[in-house]
């Protein structure tokens, strides 16, 4: 037993602590955070955008040729692999120009997020009852001011636990980026076990990590769940 773990102690050693094999960990974190963050954001702006749209279309009629466009944007995005979806971006569309790799992986979870943020919303808008949308009107709005002061609100307390799932559902998916030569965590922690020739540590810390963060977060969104229930009180 003894020995058992002295040789767990030397493998920690090995794969995390010598040469500041950690550091790749943590560089491997800082790009997979930067990349989650700002692809949610970009699919936060995507979703909302065409899920009023395609909202306002079955609403009204009206935007037939942006719902169309839509309608085909969440198909072709929902219906195809994120992994060839991200070598398309990277191999075929940026080819031929010279553009950060981070950036890649950005454009196109955030264009993947934005799909299904898109049907998170559109749902969260329809299940608004039709009368908010009579009551928006009857006090003067117009159905722009309707949307954004009266049904958006309620919409978004319906779907905050699905884009909660959203954010750690693209979290994960990063863990893709290293096929575009991203170093980010999955990424590093590849490298580590290629140096040391150990699958163990490196890859257990990795999900590790993973796992810790997707803890926190959760801690974090039903915090704001718990607030929002107690501003509808």
């Amino acid at each position: 037993m003894q020995a058992f773990f002295e040789d767990l102690a030397n493998d920690f050693y090995t794969n995390l602590i010598a040469a500041d094999r950690w550091k790749l960990l943590l560089q491997g974190l800082g790009v997979t955070m930067e990349i989650t963050i700002l692809a949610l954001i970009l699919g936060l702006a995507l979703g909302f955008l065409t899920a009023i749209v395609r909202s306002t279309h079955d609403k009204t009629g009206k935007l037939i040729i942006l719902d169309a466009i839509a309608r085909l944007y969440t198909t072709v995005i929902r219906g195809t692999p994120t992994m060839v979806q991200l070598l398309i971006v990277n191999f075929v569309i940026f080819a031929s120009i010279s553009v950060s790799k981070v950036l890649v992986a950005v454009i196109c979870f955030g264009f993947n997020s934005g799909a299904y943020i898109c049907e998170i919303v559109r749902s969260g808008i329809m299940s608004v009852d039709e009368g908010q949308f009579e009551a928006g009107r009857s006090l003067g709005f117009s159905y722009a001011g309707t949307m954004v002061h009266i049904i958006l609100p309620q919409a978004f307390k319906n779907i905050v636990p699905a884009l909660g799932n959203e954010f750690i559902t693209l979290l994960k998916e990063t863990s893709i980026s290293g096929y575009i030569a991203i170093m980010e965590l999955t990424k590093a922690g590849d490298i580590i076990r290629s140096r040391t020739f150990n699958a163990f540590f490196p890859l257990i810390t990795v999900a590790l990590v993973y796992l810790a963060i997707v803890i926190l977060f959760q801690q974090l969104w039903k915090r704001l769940e718990r607030r929002l229930r107690k501003n509808e009180q």
